[in-house]
């Protein structure tokens, strides 16, 4: 169950009118009262002598009592409305559910004579609407400090008495949404998305790739977006707002957002927080592409989630949303639809009530503004390769919001890895199919070294990923890490041991990934000599191996 308190008003009869009324769309079916703090009240829908102006003249008695001492906007107006998949409710059970959720808000404590006057309004099966005055009898306004929160409470208890479905419950982290006014407005200019969704993702997109303050507000300008940037005396930025070029109001001034109202981690202090040490530095590994920089960044992200504090954890989390948001900007135009559904998604699983520690994380943050500073990669397999360490690092923050009870923020990872694996599998069709004809058609004495492999390092689950559909990619990468210098069986037990494999549905696709994000180690197996079968020193590749029969025998 949902509660949705309004602004308060101050016209009664136009609540009543819209409550008793057709509705926007005649979705409005016999309203009638459940119950009131009275069992005398007039019920226009159920007694035909009884007028909305007689029910309004009731509610409002205390009011016109107080005078000059009652509220100015003395209506309160809560809708509860019921989940898709929940059981009928009858009047009786609605009528409980009113006066539980007035209860733990204030405005009517139960037993209390001079509670608000206040009614409970049914026009539709899944919902009702509560509408109170707020004067008490003794003409004080009630107290009812914080109550959403409270009716928020209240309705989690009958959830579960009443055996409904358990809606995850948020932390008020969520962005703003849309108003009513700016929907409509969206509809009638044809937009899909309201402005303030779209200058989010303007935004949001800004920081992921910007090194420093000002250049995000050149960025956002770059888009044709309107920058406001505010100043203290001191000349330092005190904050910004932002509008669409075009989007005015009705005396033709631009409709600004500020960052704060767009996100609570889109204000200037978050972002300035997120910038300071992201400037350009020598990357952590200089002989790595880019790309490949992200890939073993993203990797790293479920170790450290899983042994980094809380607030450590959030920044690694925070920077795995900008990965997303600045995904689309470098990936190829089929892919884009699905990875900005992905970051969409993720948008409401980048913050919780745990302030993040972005220090921890700026390697990984400098690597997501890395890729938008070189060409996209041409070789399809690497795109594959990033996109499957993000899969993991988004379920790992699934599994992280999830312990710490971020209901919505899990649900939202577990939305984005539909939508991530959705463009992973369309990424990797055509570099795994390539990687699978070269397995096909290794020599079989190079294809034997490989099953000893996967049988050394991996006896248990050897036999499944032998029967796989991608076992012979997952051979071909094992003969690449050999070329290589490296020993197959030693990285295959490392791919291994990175990860839990027991929920993976392809074990040797996982595999063949992995071990393509495998940083090379600082000291690889030396390579002989071709000639005289010597280590040479130095010496950190190894030339293509020769069969067996081919090879000079040692004494």
């Amino acid at each position: 169950m949902i509660a949705h308190i309004v602004k308060p008003g101050h016209k009664t009869r136009g609540v009543l009118n819209y409550l008793y009324g057709p509705g926007r769309a005649n979705e409005h079916t016999d309203p009638h009262l459940v119950a009131s703090w009275d069992d005398f009240v007039p019920d226009p829908g159920r007694n035909p002598g009884a007028t909305l102006a007689q029910l309004a003249d009731v509610l409002d008695l205390r009011v016109k009592q107080a005078g000059p001492k009652a509220p100015k906007n003395h209506v309160w107006h809560c809708s509860i409305r019921a989940a898709p998949e929940d059981r009928h409710l009858a009047d009786d059970e609605w009528a409980t559910i009113a006066r539980r959720v007035l209860d733990a808000t204030g405005i009517a404590p139960a037993g209390d004579p001079d509670a608000c006057r206040w009614i409970a309004v049914r026009h539709a099966d899944d919902h009702i609407h509560i509408v109170a005055t707020k004067v008490r009898g003794d003409l004080r306004p009630p107290r009812n400090w914080n109550d959403f929160l409270r009716a928020d409470k209240e309705l989690v208890a009958i959830e579960k008495e009443y055996e409904l479905r358990q809606v995850p419950r948020g932390d008020r982290t969520a962005a703003k949404r849309p108003t009513r006014a700016e929907q409509e407005k969206a509809q009638r200019t044809g937009n899909a998305r309201t402005s303030r969704e779209r200058l989010r993702t303007i935004v949001r997109t800004a920081v992921s790739a910007a090194t420093s303050t000002e250049e995000f507000f050149g960025l956002i300008e770059g888009t044709k977006a309107l920058v406001d940037v505010q100043y203290f005396p001191s000349g330092d930025v005190r904050g910004y707002k932002v509008a669409l070029d075009g989007d005015t109001n009705a005396q033709g001034e631009p409709v600004w957002f500020s960052g704060s109202t767009l996100a609570p981690d889109l204000s200037y202090p978050k972002i300035a927080e997120r910038l300071a040490g992201a400037e350009a530095t020598p990357p952590e590994r200089p002989d790595a592409t880019a790309w490949r920089r992200l890939a073993i960044a993203a990797d790293r992200t479920p170790d450290r989630l899983a042994h980094s504090e809380d607030d450590a954890g959030q920044g690694h989390i925070a920077v795995l949303a900008e990965a997303l948001d600045a995904l689309p900007l470098a990936a190829p135009a089929g892919l884009r639809p699905q990875l900005v559904q992905a970051a969409t998604a993720f948008e409401r699983a980048a913050r919780s009530r745990i302030r993040a520690h972005h220090q921890q994380a700026q390697a990984t943050r400098r690597a997501v503004k890395a890729i938008l500073r070189v060409p996209p990669p041409k070789d399809g397999a690497l795109l594959a390769i990033v996109l499957d360490a993000l899969l993991l690092a988004v379920t790992a923050a699934q599994h992280w919001h999830r312990t710490r009870e971020h209901t919505q923020q899990a649900e939202a990872a577990r939305q984005t890895a539909e939508h991530l694996r959705a463009a992973y599998k369309a990424a990797a069709v055509e570099p795994l199919a390539v990687i699978h004809h070269r397995g096909q058609n290794l020599a079989q004495w190079l294809l034997k070294r490989q099953v000893t492999a996967v049988r050394q390092a991996l006896p248990d689950l050897a036999e499944q990923i032998l029967a796989e559909p991608g076992w012979p990619a997952l051979a071909a990468t094992l003969s690449d890490v050999t070329t290589a210098g490296h020993d197959p069986a030693a990285r295959l037990t490392q791919a291994a041991r990175h990860r839990e494999l027991d929920t993976a549905t392809n074990l040797s696709e996982v595999l063949t990934w992995r071990l393509n994000r495998l940083p090379d180690p600082a000291v690889r197996k030396p390579a002989h000599n071709k000639a005289a079968g010597q280590v040479q020193p130095g010496s950190t590749t190894t030339p293509r191996a020769t069969p067996p029969a081919s090879r000079p025998r040692g004494r």
